[in-house]
């Protein structure tokens, strides 16, 4: 069970938002300073969300170039704006280890065929799910495809791992979703966890079949960071 710290993006700011809202800000700190303050804890990997990419769908590749510098030689996943595979392909070529696909996987189903084909093992499908059904558009929209529907999916288009969040838990420090995760991973895809999680519910994660959790507010803990909105 691998334990991953998120730093989600807004602005110049690394933020944490309460269940997405971003009129709910928990968290703010200078995007440099707090990302060489997580990749000091040398993670297995830092999950960077730009925010403003999620909303607008367009990715802001020079700040993923700029972060991959400085959390070196921690290697990060990279989510936000990533619309069209050829963006995909940019954020890897901007220092990327692995980049998430959320919005677009869930239009025409050739798409996401295609960013499986591209970007192979690169490649992370996000189910961001609220009351079953996957959001999408920073979690502003839903898309209609539900979550058993999007695991077909996943499958079908050679999908081979998972970053599976519950809406309504993130940023609440209330405990993940173990339903959920266990519905994913019965997929028989690599699941990585988000939405609530705190250091006692590893154990229960990983029972569950998941291979990472994201930690966000959680994990300020670990760096002693008061909430500072």
């Amino acid at each position: 069970m691998q334990l991953i710290p998120a730093v989600d993006i807004l602005g110049e700011d690394a933020v944490r938002l309460e269940r997405g809202d971003f009129d709910r800000v928990l968290f703010r700190r200078p995007v440099d300073e707090f990302v060489q303050l997580v990749a000091a804890t040398s993670p297995p990997l830092i999950h960077l969300v730009d925010l403003d990419g999620a909303r607008s769908g367009t990715p802001r590749l020079e700040l993923v170039r700029r972060c991959v510098a400085l959390a070196s030689p921690v290697p990060l996943q990279v989510s936000g704006g990533l619309r069209r595979v050829e963006d995909a392909l940019a954020a890897v070529a901007a220092g990327a280890s692995r980049v998430i696909v959320g919005t677009a996987a869930w239009g025409d189903e050739t798409t996401l065929s295609a960013f499986a084909a591209a970007l192979r093992e690169r490649l992370v499908v996000a189910l961001d799910v609220r009351d079953g059904v996957i959001a999408v558009r920073g979690w502003s929209a839903s898309s209609g495809v539900t979550l058993d529907d999007a695991l077909d999916r996943c499958r079908s288009a050679g999908v081979t791992r998972l970053h599976v969040t519950a809406i309504e838990r993130d940023g609440t420090l209330g405990g993940p979703d173990l339903e959920l995760y266990a519905r994913a991973c019965a997929s028989g895809l690599a699941v990585v966890a988000a939405g609530g999680v705190r250091d006692e519910d590893l154990d229960a994660l990983a029972e569950v079949g998941c291979e990472a959790a994201i930690m966000g507010l959680a994990y300020l803990t670990h760096l002693g960071v008061p909430l500072t909105p």
